[in-house]
């Protein structure tokens, strides 16, 4: 009886095994090829597979909130590296920082009740070469930052707070006194920034208060983040630029069961900007990007293309809720960029919005630099897919010399809207509409 009950689930475990590989094999990116095994395996590396944990409380470092110690926890990654790599380990209590520079074969995990907290006096923070707002240009370094950092994981159950309220504050007066300000000239640094890093791990940590962009991942493959809470406010005062995760110039991201809620886009495809982007090889496409399983709050945009992007090929949300976002999908279309979004799906999206979708040119800091034509974008094959959601406008799409429009599918949707009910088909090339309700009327 037993080696039938051991037969039995081993024939049971088979047949899920099987199962499962069957809907693997059978998820696709929009472009239809097939989705790499790697966006399936979501386990957490446990922190004790990452090699030696080295305490910082061990080595001189103490819990303040007030007492700036960016050197001494400095000193606690050089070591690791140097002792050939590991875990810097921050345990339960406060840790005032600014810029801290990971390096190969180290890894940070953050203990539950523990803050790193990072400094609002900007002359704490280093000054470096980076990538910014589709600039490679000399700017802030991020509080975290990982650059040539393959394999690098932020693990825990603890938080990364950077201690926004004075460059928040500092950001709106700067923009009283000149309303044409740039988000480079209040400087402000980001909480993570992740540079030609690949097999990157991000789980479990709260991002919290960042001065400005949240999660900053550039020309970087494979990377995960999985399980994070992002969180910036929209009042009292207003969180300028706090996006979630910006994905610049990288190649197979998945963002899966982590929780959004920013001033600004959720998540937003970067990659560079101006008339000669597609020719400047610090510039490039993203490709291969899931999004599923998340929930985001207030933000901007659950998605969004651009402002400064190139190119984005294999785009996918899925499976996921807003609640008060003001746009599901957000493509915005830079008329002194040449910019081609294409193989996008948003598939089972559930919840409230401002718009569902929003397509306009995006003027801001328009810049031709001496170019005489104007460049044309496209956005293509675009699909939006078994869809539930109220919002104020459905189809928030405004016609543009600027851009090109075409294949767009919107299928199984029920929206409920305050606004107009009809997508205007004159401006898309090649529409399908398959099973649209709006406000209970079905359209075409």
């Amino acid at each position: 009886m037993e080696r039938y009950f051991i037969g039995k689930r081993f024939i049971l475990s088979l047949l899920c095994c099987l199962f499962g590989l069957s809907i693997f094999a059978q998820d696709k990116f929009p472009d239809g090829t097939l989705v790499p095994e790697w966006f399936h395996k979501n386990e957490i590396t446990p922190v004790g597979q990452l090699g030696k944990c080295y305490k910082i409380t061990d080595y001189g470092v103490k819990s303040d909130s007030t007492v700036l110690q960016t050197e001494q926890i400095q000193a606690v990654i050089d070591k690791v590296a140097a002792d050939g790599g590991g875990v810097i380990y921050v345990p339960q209590g406060t840790y005032l920082t600014a810029s801290l520079f990971f390096k190969p074969k180290t890894h940070l995990y953050i203990e539950k009740n523990a803050v790193l907290k990072g400094s609002d006096n900007i002359t704490d923070y280093a000054v470096i070469n980076t990538r910014i707002e589709g600039q490679s240009i000399k700017y802030i370094a991020g509080l975290i930052n990982a650059i040539g950092v393959n394999g690098f994981t932020i693990s825990g159950e603890g938080s990364i707070n950077g201690n926004g309220w004075l460059y928040w504050k500092a950001f709106w007066q700067r923009r009283d006194v000149n309303p044409k300000c740039t988000n480079l000239e209040a400087l402000r640094p980001r909480l993570v920034n992740i540079t030609n890093s690949n097999d990157v791990q991000l789980s479990g940590v709260k991002f919290l208060n960042s001065g400005f962009w949240t999660t900053h991942l550039y020309h970087c493959r494979r990377v995960k983040l999985i399980g994070l809470y992002i969180f910036a406010p929209l009042e009292p005062v207003k969180a300028p630029s706090t996006d979630a995760v910006d994905i610049d110039y990288c190649k197979d991201v998945l963002i899966k069961n982590c929780y959004v809620s920013v001033n600004d886009d959720g998540i937003v495809l970067k990659g560079g900007k101006g008339p000669s982007a597609d020719k400047d090889s610090t510039d490039g496409p993203n490709e291969n990007v899931i999004i599923e399983d998340c929930t985001y709050g207030f933000c901007h945009s659950a998605l969004t293309c651009g402002s400064e992007s190139v190119r984005d090929h294999n785009i996918v949300l899925r499976n996921s809720i807003v609640d008060g976002a003001r746009s599901v999908l957000w493509l915005k279309l830079r008329p002194d960029t040449p910019q081609t979004y294409e193989y996008i799906m948003v598939d089972n999206i559930k919840g409230t919005a401002g718009n569902f979708i929003s397509v306009h040119p995006w003027m801001q800091f328009f810049d031709l630099k001496g170019r005489k034509d104007m460049p044309v974008s496209y956005c293509k094959h675009v699909t939006m897919s078994n869809c539930n959601v109220k919002c104020e406008n459905f189809f928030s799409v405004e016609p543009s010399s600027k851009y090109k429009l075409s294949d767009f599918t919107f299928e199984h949707l029920n929206i409920n809207t305050d606004g107009d009910m009809e997508i205007n088909s004159g401006i898309i090339k090649g529409l399908t509409v398959n099973d649209v309700v709006v406000n209970g009327k079905a359209i075409k």
